[in-house]
């Protein structure tokens, strides 16, 4: 080998780095905003009004609670460091209350057995907690803290839907929800909402928030 050259192995298609975006986009506001609206539609259209109600209560609760944490620790987070939050893990939040959610409604079709739809949503939310909540430490975007907040809610959220839903709708089919959810996710992976900068400027701009700057 000539002196000054080196030996450089080829760089793999995916590196550790790519999988970990490739997880955490699936937790984007692009994707799991249209999915969730999606999925309340279906339950509506089928029947399954109560299913509907809980589902969109859920998710817009938990959203809806992020957004003002989001925006309560940006303004007022530097009054108590001692908390580690700036800004609370809404992919983590939005990941549990969702795929959680789903797998509840998956659930459906196996048991009917309210405790054990409530078990294995509990479950399967606390799992993407923990899987969301690790991409976006590895990222570097969120402190434990952060993600804690947000996995502590979306599974509560999560557990809410499915514990109010009621019996599904004999209208309501899975293989609809489960066909329409993949179709969201292979057109809207990849895409990203510029959620956080226009809540940035919300905190600093709005009262009561902007009165702790």
């Amino acid at each position: 080998m000539h002196a000054g050259l080196r030996y450089c192995p080829r760089r793999r298609m995916f590196n550790l780095h790519s999988i970990i975006d490739f997880i955490t986009d699936f937790g984007d506001q692009a994707v799991i905003l249209p999915l969730a609206a999606a999925i309340a539609l279906i339950f509506l259209v089928s029947g399954w009004r109560r299913g509907a109600l809980a589902w969109t209560v859920a998710v817009g609760a938990t959203l809806g609670l992020m957004l003002v944490l989001k925006l309560a620790f940006l303004a007022c987070g530097h009054l108590i460091p001692a908390a580690g939050i700036v800004s609370p893990s809404g992919h983590t939040a939005a990941a549990a209350v969702v795929y959680g959610g789903l797998a509840g409604i998956v659930m459906r079709s196996v048991t009917s057995n309210r405790y054990w739809l409530i078990a294995c949503t509990l479950a399967v939310a606390v799992l993407c907690a923990i899987v969301f909540g690790a991409s976006r430490l590895s990222l570097g975007v969120h402190s434990p803290a952060e993600v804690l907040a947000g996995g502590m809610i979306g599974v509560g959220g999560a557990v809410s839907s499915t514990a109010f839903a009621g019996v599904p709708s004999p209208r309501v089919r899975l293989w609809h929800v489960l066909a329409v959810g993949l179709v969201i996710l292979i057109l809207l992976h990849g895409t990203h909402l510029p959620a956080e900068d226009t809540i940035k400027s919300m905190a600093f701009t709005f009262w009561p928030f902007s009165a702790c700057r």
